[in-house]
């Protein structure tokens, strides 16, 4: 069974990159945080600042890569069909209504 062309993920490449990108900041906002200054227990300019600037960067690229749509995945405006002039059984030269969206419901 094929799927029908219609269908299309909610996410595209460059939002899979934003989100491993993202997850990457957040794991080395939380590693440096954890790892970061032992002699100090991790209250120097390391752990206090820097591990949550990397947490909060991290939290907004994956903002971003929800909210970000990919081009890719942008359709195409549909293109009017036009019957040919030279028949004598339809009309010379109509245009079929454009398609719905599929995430609207029809009224």
């Amino acid at each position: 069974m094929t799927p029908s062309p219609a269908f299309r993920f909610a996410f595209g490449p460059r939002n899979y990159r934003l989100m491993w990108a993202g997850l990457a900041l957040l794991a080395a906002g939380f590693i440096t945080m954890m790892f970061g200054d032992k002699a100090n227990y991790g209250e120097d300019f390391v752990g206090i600042t820097l591990g949550p600037l990397l947490l909060i960067a991290g939290f907004a690229v994956e903002f971003a890569a929800i909210m970000v749509r990919d081009k890719s995945l942008v359709a195409a405006p549909a293109a009017s069909v036009v019957t040919p002039a030279f028949t004598t059984d339809a009309p010379a030269a109509t245009t079929a209504p454009a398609a719905a969206p599929a995430y609207k419901r029809p009224y």
